[in-house]
């Protein structure tokens, strides 16, 4: 058996072999794969890391993906791509988890989620490997010796808060010169003092501990030194002409971490103390510049949003999502109060699932910054809960024994600041989308990769698409919906009440008759109807298209693209292929737009159709009514201003309005009920009805059209009543 953290690579065969030859030598390669939890890499052709993910059993895990049993809409794409792989055995989960984290890190691969520009976030740093460590506002995160606070979103947030730090606890600036002085100062003397114990007989690591803490009560004085500028205005504490030992300084230091951490107000309950025992002193001057800085930190607690009576001490995640990019806003809440907000864009060329992008972004977040909280509130929570918790955990490292724990609130106040931060994280990705013309680019691309994946001669600029809805035949409708430069043109939607005689929901007439009235020439030549599209989508699968095909024959039009998008597995049926149904990559810009445009005629079909059903079912119902002639029925509907409210009415409300005798008014009020019953009921078919007898896997041809309908006269047109 191999040893934990050994790394075992397994290199790519020549590159004249099929997929079909390359996904069994993978499966054969991964026979050998041990039954460990580890972390593997997936390689393209070239070598290079394309995907890295983490395993309780690395054999099974793998082999998922080769199989085909990982249903994560990515998988297809990356599969294609997969030659070789690589994979490391560790000891348990936890190591998987910084492992995976490290190797993401190293080779930023492509189907793995990702920030952007998360290098150029600025953090808030306290310089711990200095005799007198000091803060600095920084972009950079490469020094061991360093503590960072972050990351901050706003820059100019995090150069206030290192203002607001300093007023509160004087500290050195790292961009001070007479700081480097004091450091280079410090370092010499410690130098001195450690080769005088090695001298003595000290190893050189015991030398260097003995030789610091020798010199933690010693102030580094100079003679000539005069204070530098920060000291006089009270931003520092004098380090550099003696003001201060080192021991001092050092709880200057814990102080201000525990104030970048958001801990204020244990830290202003230790300033009220220390200001009172001074007064009592009658060091009123001490006491003065103490009630000073607990004022500063009042000033920052009014300008930070209280959302909890409680000491709440929590990081809340929302997440906002559209295609493959999305938004972040992390909300960080300490003491009850929120002390910063941070906003992140997650983008990547293909479908990454939610749990995916949270996972990494966790890992991602939760690696860059030392601020760890106490409990972590998001919407979902991450597959690997436990896993997480105990790495976030060992980075918090409390004193007290304290855990990190993930929490998903389903009500009250937990659940209204994860709504908040969601709704952050959309404003994100909008500000995000209009900066980048995210929008214009997605939908050009979505129009060239239709244009090949479908064999177009041109991009299809105006698309047109078609949809039926009907409930066993009555109330049959149509929609068409139309798409120019890959955006709703909601000026050229139409609609169409079916004039078939149908016994029974019959899609392919349905849909024969709508194309003749559609692309009949006096139509085409209308300019309501705009001009000849560059594709036509049929909501339907291979029966709908031979439908159509067969109607465009008998009315002699050769010169439009149609094509049949069958619901179940997101299929593009066409007719000038004989390769089989078109399938988009998953998560593709093409995939989306072809999918945005059948649920808008979806959406418009089913609109029309119950609004016709509505106005149908209204008209008659009341004559279902005994003893309810029109006069009564006129008198009914004056009283109560509409059907709605009629139906609404009580019985009591009814024989009130003294139109009606009691027992009409009874017969009223129970027929109405009951029709309210049957409406929901058929609200609820119509929304679960498929697409039968079009269902593509339904198979059978469509009955035989009859010679091609005359066009019918436009009465449905141009009837808009859509939501501008």
């Amino acid at each position: 058996m191999r040893e934990a953290g050994e790394s075992v690579a397994l290199d790519a065969a020549p590159a004249a072999e099929t997929q079909t030859e390359k996904i069994a030598r993978i499966k054969r390669e991964l026979a050998e794969v041990p039954a460990l939890p580890g972390v593997y890499l997936w390689k393209d052709a070239s070598g290079q890391v394309i995907y890295v993910g983490k395993a309780k059993q690395l054999r099974a895990r793998m082999r998922q993906y080769v199989n085909f049993q990982d249903e994560r809409a990515k998988i297809p794409l990356l599969v294609e791509q997969i030659d070789s792989f690589e994979y490391l055995v560790v000891d348990n989960e936890h190591e998987s988890l910084v492992l995976e984290k490290n190797l993401i890190n190293q080779h930023a691969p492509f189907f793995n989620a990702d920030f952007k520009d998360d290098k150029s976030y600025p953090f808030i740093a306290l310089t711990k490997g200095d005799a007198f460590p000091a803060i600095k506002y920084t972009r950079e995160r490469h020094r061991p010796d360093t503590k960072y606070f972050g990351p901050y979103t706003d820059s100019r947030a995090a150069r206030a808060m290192v203002d607001v730090a300093r007023r509160v606890v004087p500290l050195c600036a790292a961009s001070c010169a007479d700081w480097r002085a004091l450091t280079r100062k410090a370092e010499k003397a410690e130098e001195r003092r450690a080769k005088e114990l090695r001298a003595e007989g000290a190893s050189a690591a015991e030398a260097q501990r003995a030789a610091r803490a020798s010199l933690l009560d010693e102030p580094y004085r100079d003679g000539a030194a005069r204070p530098c500028f920060d000291a006089h205005v009270g931003l520092g504490p004098g380090a550099c002409c003696g003001r201060i030992t080192p021991r001092a300084y050092a709880d200057h230091v814990a102080q201000i971490e525990r104030f970048l951490a958001g801990h204020h107000g244990e830290f202003v309950d230790e300033l009220t103390a220390e200001m009172r025992q001074a007064a009592d002193e009658l060091d009123f001057e001490r006491a003065a510049r103490i009630k000073a800085r607990i004022d500063t930190i009042g000033s920052l607690a009014d300008r930070q949003h209280a959302v909890s009576s409680r000491s709440l001490d929590a990081d809340v995640v929302g997440f906002f999502r559209e295609e493959t990019v999305a938004g972040v806003h992390v909300l960080v809440v300490r003491e009850g109060r929120i002390i910063n907000s941070n906003e992140f864009v997650l983008n990547r060329g293909t479908d990454v699932p939610d749990q995916d992008l949270l996972h990494n972004f966790l890992l991602r977040y939760y690696d860059a910054t030392t601020s760890i909280p106490h409990e972590v509130i998001v919407r979902e929570l991450p597959e690997d809960t436990e896993v997480m918790e105990g790495w976030l955990t060992e980075k918090l490292a409390s004193p007290h024994g304290a855990k990190v724990r993930f929490c998903a609130p389903r009500k009250g106040e937990k659940a209204e600041l994860v709504a908040m931060a969601e709704t952050n994280a959309r404003h994100t990705l909008m500000r995000y989308k209009v900066r980048t013309n995210y929008d214009d680019k997605r939908i050009n691309n979505a129009l060239l990769q239709l244009e090949s994946a479908l064999a177009l001669d041109a991009p299809p600029m105006r698309i047109e698409c078609f949809d039926i809805s009907t409930i066993h035949g009555s109330y049959t409708v149509a929609s068409m919906v139309v798409f120019t430069g890959g955006k709703p043109d909601k000026n050229q939607y139409r609609r169409f009440k079916i004039k078939t005689p149908l016994d029974e929901a019959n899609d392919f007439l349905s849909m024969q008759e709508v194309m003749s009235r559609r692309y009949a020439p006096e139509r085409m030549a209308d300019e309501r109807f705009g001009s000849k599209p560059d594709l036509i989508i049929l909501d339907g699968g291979k029966p709908q298209l031979t439908a159509v095909l067969a109607m465009f024959e008998e009315m002699g039009i050769d010169d439009i693209a149609v094509c049949g998008l069958a619901k179940r597995d997101e299929e593009l049926f066409v007719p000038w292929q004989d390769t089989g149904p078109v399938v988009l990559p998953g998560g593709s810009a093409s995939l989306y737009l072809v999918k945005q445009v059948r649920d808008e005629a979806h959406r418009f079909a089913i609109t029309f159709h119950r609004e016709l059903r509505g106005k149908g079912m209204t008209a008659s119902i009341l004559d279902e009514v005994a003893g309810m002639g029109p006069v009564r029925k006129k008198a009914l509907l004056k009283h109560f201003k509409s059907f709605r409210n009629l139906k609404a009415a009580t019985l009591e409300e009814v024989k009130a309005a003294r139109v009606v005798p009691d027992e009409v008014a009874e017969e009223v009020v129970r027929v109405l009920a009951q029709y309210t019953v049957q409406r929901e009921a058929s609200d609820a078919a119509l929304n679960a009805a498929p697409d039968a007898p079009g269902d593509p896997d339904a198979g059978g041809a469509p009955e035989d059209r009859p010679a091609a309908l005359a066009a019918a006269s436009p009465d449905e047109i141009p009837e808009v009543p859509h939501e501008r």
